[in-house]
């Protein structure tokens, strides 16, 4: 098959327009779509994060995912739409405010000027909170996997400072920046997440949160309902992981760790991961403490071949144990010596859907492939997570095949693989779609995708609404603000 060069699939000048800091913090500033309309039952809070700043005193981070993070809420009210955004005031990102130059290397390759001599033996992390965010309770949660959340004002964005949530965590201890919610499979509804610390032997904290009072039981949002640790053998590099009403699945990807060139100052520490030669991947299932298998212990079994990220959903069915994921061929990661706005797109792995169906009584996976097509960032109809679904929503390259930026959003039928495409081209790179469902809705795939693009035509950011249902476009935004490409976001309902 003849591919063609990556300067006729896409135009990396404006892909690569994106990587830029944020030069300025916006209060409720009203926004009115070019084209369309706003559903009027579309009523409730978006927010996103991502490296908001990627260059201080002429010194860039290596990978944008060393960018301090910064949270920008676009809210739907009756009386219209406004949008806010704030860096997270870390420590860290204080520190470097107040002197005016980087003072902290990067997990993905960052380092402080002075070369590794400068870098050598200074381990410590700043923790940066800009992967997640998601509200529990009275607090907006934004999360750095490495560290503890940092608490922020849901509708100010001011930032509170660390939250230990009220003492269930450790000062420094690590908490995922990619929970599940639980849509409320054991009584009521949950956020499930965890914390690992990773060694030879690595950790799995599992916690439980309620995501909603009930003054019956005397149960506000943000209590912890379970706890529990397990211990695995191996190194564990864990960013995501899914639910079903009993389990908590996770994938320990075949991988090693030398933090030899880390200590010395060569690399960041997530330079110094590589695909294991003859390595096992792992599924590691806990039980969860409100499901019907309660106190027992994990069960492990083998898993294919490749690296996941992410995770679109699982199930039960059967006794088995179904998980969607996105498989790479090989652990994709850029070296100490490129640069990543010039990253050759044709020497990395692409995201692959896959369905992995674990026979827990034999130990056994068989494999699907669900698309040919490179993807990313897909989720389900939330009201479904951990159930059997229909319908998945993800961000996905243009073309049927092959690695390239972004483009499109892609809905795809799970039982029949028709998909659906809203497409971005020729100048729009597209990030996670989130799909907010219509309340009372029969449908799965009644509802709406809110889809945060960058516009390389106009060097800014729209937000773009979609009918769930057919990828309809309904109305467009243009931003007064250029954010650069992110990761995860979040919806919260209008109370």
């Amino acid at each position: 098959m003849t591919v063609a060069p990556a300067a006729e699939r896409f135009n990396r000048s404006e892909w690569a327009s994106a990587f830029r800091n944020v030069e300025q913090e916006l209060t409720d500033v009203a926004l009115q779509p070019v084209r369309g309309s706003v559903p009027s039952e579309l009523l409730g809070t978006l927010y996103r994060n991502g490296p908001g700043l990627l260059e201080r005193n002429g010194q860039r981070v290596h990978h944008p995912f060393d960018g301090d993070g910064m949270i920008t809420a676009i809210q739907f009210n009756a009386e219209g739409v406004s949008l806010t955004n704030r860096f997270v005031r870390t420590a860290g990102w204080q520190a470097e405010e107040a002197a005016g130059k980087v003072l902290y290397r990067g997990v993905f390759g960052s380092q402080k000027p002075g070369g590794p001599l400068a870098n050598a033996f200074d381990l410590r992390l700043k923790n940066i909170a800009n992967t997640g965010v998601v509200q529990l309770g009275d607090q907006l949660l934004a999360l750095w996997e490495a560290a503890e959340p940092h608490a922020l004002d849901p509708r100010t964005l001011e930032t509170h400072g660390i939250s230990l949530l009220g003492g269930v965590l450790k000062k420094g201890e690590a908490f995922s920046a990619h929970p599940r919610f639980d849509p409320g499979h054991h009584s009521r509804p949950r956020m499930v997440t965890f914390g690992v610390n990773t060694g030879p032997r690595s950790t799995i904290r599992l916690m439980e949160f309620a995501t909603e009072d009930d003054s019956a039981a005397g149960i506000k949002a943000g209590d912890l309902l379970s706890d529990r640790r397990d211990s695995f053998n191996g190194f564990a590099f864990l960013h995501d992981f899914a639910i079903t009403p009993n389990w908590a699945v996770f994938l320990q990807n075949a991988i090693d760790f030398n933090p030899l060139p880390f200590v010395l100052g060569r690399k960041g520490a997530a330079q110094c991961l590589q695909s294991k030669q003859n390595g096992q991947a792992k599924f590691w299932l806990i039980p969860r403490d409100s499901g019907a298998f309660a106190g027992q212990s994990p069960r492990i079994v083998d898993a294919p071949e490749g690296f996941v990220f992410h995770h679109l959903n699982a199930w039960e069915q059967e006794g088995d144990v179904v998980v969607e994921s996105i498989y790479y061929s090989d652990f994709p990661s850029i070296g100490p010596d490129v640069d990543f706005a010039a990253v050759d797109f044709d020497l990395i792995p692409e995201g692959l859907l896959e369905q992995c169906r674990i026979n827990l009584e034999s130990a056994t996976v068989q494999t699907t492939r669900l698309s040919e097509r490179c993807c990313e960032f897909a989720m389900v109809n939330p009201v479904k997570e951990g159930l059997p679904c229909r319908f998945a929503w993800m961000a996905a390259a243009a073309r049927e095949q092959g690695n390239d930026p972004l483009q499109v959003v892609k809905k795809l039928d799970l039982v029949s693989g028709e998909r659906q495409i809203w497409s971005a081209v020729p100048h729009g790179f597209v990030s996670e779609p989130l799909m907010v469902p219509r309340h009372g809705a029969s449908a799965e795939d009644d509802g709406w995708v809110l889809e945060l693009v960058w516009n390389g035509d106009r060097e800014g950011s729209d937000l773009v609404i979609l009918d769930a249902a057919d990828l309809r476009e309904l109305a467009v935004f243009e931003l007064p603000l250029a954010i650069p490409h992110g990761l995860h976001g979040s919806w919260v309902d209008a109370s």
